[in-house]
């Protein structure tokens, strides 16, 4: 009867393409014009006219973003570094990774050795690139570099005049379990990342030049 069911289920389940045929396929959107509509002191904002790949024509609106590095602090004890931060936009204080902007001309590895130190007061010895990810491409071209930072040692924060943050330290396990509390994205992404690392489900990917 199982043998019979299964046939069924083959004949009736609709073949997918796989990923390699999808990806033959031209999807690529050909730039017309550009205007930028705002440019702040961290995002600009742009709206495109573009060609899709019909020949029909479109426009796209998005962001342009520097990039960020996020880091995974882990000390000796295996607790994480986080930090409490109030967010304007949303009106609440979160629970995040250390992570900042790319300045212009900076290296990513850098950029996370300064952020690092400015937030948190913390250097490390060691340090790990994990994986970049794209948060918002559907209107944003932003990516988060991610960095496990290992080894560390306290020498004193050096924050922006205008950055307050409430730094602490909580066991890699509680953290996790407090899924609910830390509902950040960047943070959730760097959460699961780390807990493939320490199970040994993963171990980084090559580092691409910055």
């Amino acid at each position: 009867m199982l043998t019979e069911l299964v046939g069924l289920v083959d004949k009736i389940t609709p073949v997918r393409e796989s990923f390699n045929d999808m990806a033959k396929k031209n999807l690529y959107e050909q730039r017309l014009n550009s205007e930028k509509v705002y440019e702040g002191r961290l995002l600009h904002v742009h709206r495109d006219e573009v060609r899709l790949p019909d020949g029909n024509t479109s426009v796209r609106e998005y962001i342009r973003h520097p990039g960020a590095v996020v880091v995974l602090p882990l000390t000796q004890a295996g607790e994480l570094i986080l930090e409490r931060q109030h967010r304007y936009p949303l009106g609440r204080d979160f629970i995040e990774l250390p992570a900042g902007k790319i300045d212009p001309g900076e290296e990513t590895r850098a950029c996370a050795r300064r952020e690092l130190l400015e937030e948190t007061g913390y250097v490390a010895k060691e340090w790990q690139y994990v994986t970049t990810v794209y948060p918002c491409i559907g209107y944003a071209d932003e990516r988060l570099v991610y960095y496990l930072a290992k080894g560390l040692a306290f020498e004193g924060h050096k924050r922006d005049e205008d950055e307050f943050l409430e730094i602490f330290n909580v066991p890699f396990d509680e953290a996790m379990i407090q899924r609910g509390e830390i509902c950040e994205v960047k943070t959730v992404i760097g959460l699961f990342w780390l807990e493939k690392l320490l199970r040994g489900e993963w171990s980084g990917q090559v580092e691409p030049k910055s």
